[in-house]
């Protein structure tokens, strides 16, 4: 009589065994089977909808069109023809009456911030306070004039920025590179810019170096050593330095001048967010 075949002989095993045990080739369920499969269709489908596939340039576009940077792109123009209005108003708005609108003045101040720390906080700091070469603007010591017209023209234009003809320039001379002066004769002149604001190094050098001030320095910083911000020329007797006050770092300044850059932001934001960060950085304390 014939022996009735056991599940394990009609399924299969897979060919393992362990101390005596075999694992059976069960086959999976159909609706699992079928779900995986569906699962896959739609996969498929969905990649060919959306971004997906890689290619040399860029990845495929979808039959759906859509996009992350466009829904991103989409906001923003929502965001910006909401304030369209009041960004009108600040364009076309006298700067020096700004502040007189408290509605104008609030907003200003809001987006001014909002530029500053997107733009300006890597230079300035996120505070405004400034580092070694980059202006603190905070403090009242400002090398091209703090009203609300001067600090806009300065972020419009920026500072010996490569990129704009009406940039703000001045160019220190290197009085000790290019041998405009004498190695002693620069100790003496440092000397005595350290004496305008606080002890010198070497009070014997300090009359010396008066003369050396008058006769190569006093052009563009004035006889008394306090500055002229239509030359940029910083005012030397307020202890506020923008590369540093003891003599070594003036000495380096005076041998081989400094050439900072700020870049004109005229190009890149427009003249609603330039008048609007003008205004935040004016109302910090420091602006005239």
């Amino acid at each position: 009589m014939a022996k009735k075949p056991t599940q394990k002989e009609e399924i299969g095993t897979t060919g393992h065994s362990w101390d005596g045990i075999e694992e059976l080739n069960t086959p999976l369920p159909r609706w699992w089977l079928w779900t995986f499969y569906a699962c896959i269709a739609v996969a498929f489908v969905y990649s060919l909808a959306y971004p997906a596939w890689p290619g040399i340039h860029k990845a495929s576009a979808g039959f759906m069109g859509w996009s992350t940077r466009g829904d991103v792109a989409a906001e923003i123009a929502a965001h910006e023809a909401q304030l369209g209005p009041i960004n009108e108003k600040l364009a076309s708005a006298e700067l020096t009456e700004i502040a007189g609108d408290p509605e104008l003045q609030g907003y200003a101040v809001s987006a001014g911030a909002a530029v500053f720390k997107t733009w300006c906080a890597q230079c300035h700091g996120s505070g405004a306070a400034g580092a070694k070469g980059y202006p603190n603007l905070l403090d009242d010591d400002w090398l091209w004039g703090g009203d609300i017209e001067a600090i806009h023209q300065t972020i419009s234009f920026g500072v010996r920025s490569e990129d704009s003809e009406d940039t703000r320039f001045s160019q220190m001379p290197a009085f000790g590179r290019d041998e405009l002066l004498e190695p002693v004769q620069i100790d003496q002149v440092v000397n005595y810019v350290m004496s305008l604001s606080g002890d010198p190094m070497d009070a014997s050098m300090v009359a010396d170096g008066a003369v050396v001030f008058e006769e190569n320095c006093a052009a563009c910083h004035a006889e008394d050593g306090t500055g002229d911000i239509y030359q940029g020329a910083p005012n030397l007797t307020d202890a506020i330095w923008l590369y540093g006050g003891d003599f070594d770092t003036i000495k380096e300044t005076v041998t081989n001048a400094r050439y900072g850059v700020m870049p004109n932001w005229n190009a890149r934001l427009s003249e609603a967010q330039i008048r609007a960060v003008a205004s935040y950085v004016h109302q910090l304390g420091g602006g005239e």
